[in-house]
């Protein structure tokens, strides 16, 4: 008898280690995974941590303005944190709810929680037309798409600093960085109206 309690302890002590780590362990992915894959999206942006160069650069591309700002694919909050720093209305808008949960913890930290806002979504389905400034770490495949859609939203005095990709189409009024910290700023009162200046040195074709 005292043999089988013995294993009938053991059997119990095995399965409760099981479930402890196997519960450990599953928590550990659900938290991590986040950080390091792509969340999911219509076209996949990788969440890659900001530099402490490129947030220079970015920080540059602000000099001068004012106004709100807005980081697509925020990321960890470390553009939207620095911006609000700086005297911005900042919001990120972020499709991974653990990164949006960790910057809005990193803002209270940093004391800057009510000037930077995050919230999980699709940047699809957000307007940009109410901020004066946009951010974005984009990828080639993205920037097609998003030239268009912000072209067609943004106001005339807005400004758009894009990280490590340029867009394909806008000329940049400025540039600064080197390599992967290279950063572009495309000022929206050139951008809107390089469709109607292309328009403009198109030949008149007259039918004959």
């Amino acid at each position: 008898m005292n043999f089988d309690n013995d294993n009938s302890r053991k059997k119990k002590w095995g399965l409760l280690v099981t479930g402890v780590v196997g519960g450990t362990l599953v928590a550990l992915y659900a938290v991590v995974t986040p950080f390091i894959t792509p969340a999911l999206r219509k076209i996949c942006l990788p969440f890659v941590p900001a530099t402490s160069t490129q947030i220079e650069n970015v920080l540059k591309m602000l000099q001068c303005r004012n106004g709100s700002l807005v980081d697509i694919g925020s990321g960890d909050g470390r553009i939207v944190i620095a911006a609000a720093k700086e005297g911005f209305r900042a919001v990120g808008y972020e499709l991974n709810p653990w990164l949006v949960w960790y910057s809005r913890y990193c803002a209270w930290r940093e004391g800057v929680h009510h000037d930077a806002k995050f919230y999980i979504s699709d940047l699809w389905k957000v307007r940009f037309s109410q901020y004066t400034n946009v951010v974005i770490f984009g990828v080639p495949q993205l920037m097609p798409q998003l030239e268009k859609k912000l072209e067609d939203e943004l106001e005339h005095d807005a400004r758009v600093i894009a990280c490590r990709f340029p867009f394909p189409h806008w000329m940049p009024d400025y540039t600064t960085g080197e390599g992967i910290d290279t950063v572009w700023a495309y000022d929206s009162k050139n951008f809107k109206g390089s469709e109607k200046r292309y328009s403009e040195t198109l030949p008149i074709m007259h039918s004959s």
